[in-house]
């Protein structure tokens, strides 16, 4: 490595592991998008569809709770609400308790979308990690989910 010979007074091994993290989200990143561009959705599209289904039945949640669910600003809810509205996979639901609220819920056509989208997805993903045993992804997981807390104890945003 150049750096070694212009400064090798410091340790650059965190390079290495960061330059090739950035590397790999961008390879998984365009890897995961392509399932989801293939049924005329974003990921982010996808990330709304998942959060509702996942949140079990009715498949309902505030704009506020997709929000947290999905990290994403109550701006980018709206925006993608908006879109999965026009292609009649989600609803605006008036709440039962507070007229002046409103629930987004999975339509039939979208809870049918993003189950069978699921499936692929994790193929996918299962197939991205197809080099690891059983056991390095779970040391992987492991060794990722510890480097998050201890970015978040941190106070690293």
């Amino acid at each position: 490595m150049q750096w070694r010979t212009e400064r090798p007074d410091l340790d650059m091994s965190p390079l290495g592991v960061i330059g090739r993290l950035h590397r790999l989200a961008d390879r998984l990143d365009s890897e995961l998008r392509v399932v989801f561009a293939e049924a005329g959705l974003t990921d982010g599209d996808f990330d709304v569809l998942a959060s509702l289904r996942r949140s079990g039945a009715p498949y309902e949640l505030t704009p506020g709770e997709l929000g947290a669910t999905t990290m994403i600003t109550s701006g980018a809810v709206t925006k993608r609400v908006d879109r999965l509205v026009a292609a009649g996979y989600v609803e605006r639901n008036v709440c039962a308790d507070d007229a002046r609220s409103r629930r987004i819920g999975l339509t039939d056509e979208g809870f049918r979308l993003v189950d069978a989208l699921v499936v692929q997805h994790v193929a996918n993903e299962r197939r991205l990690l197809s080099g690891f045993s059983d056991r390095e992804r779970s040391q992987l997981a492991r060794l990722l989910e510890a480097w998050g807390r201890a970015l978040d104890e941190a106070g690293t945003p």
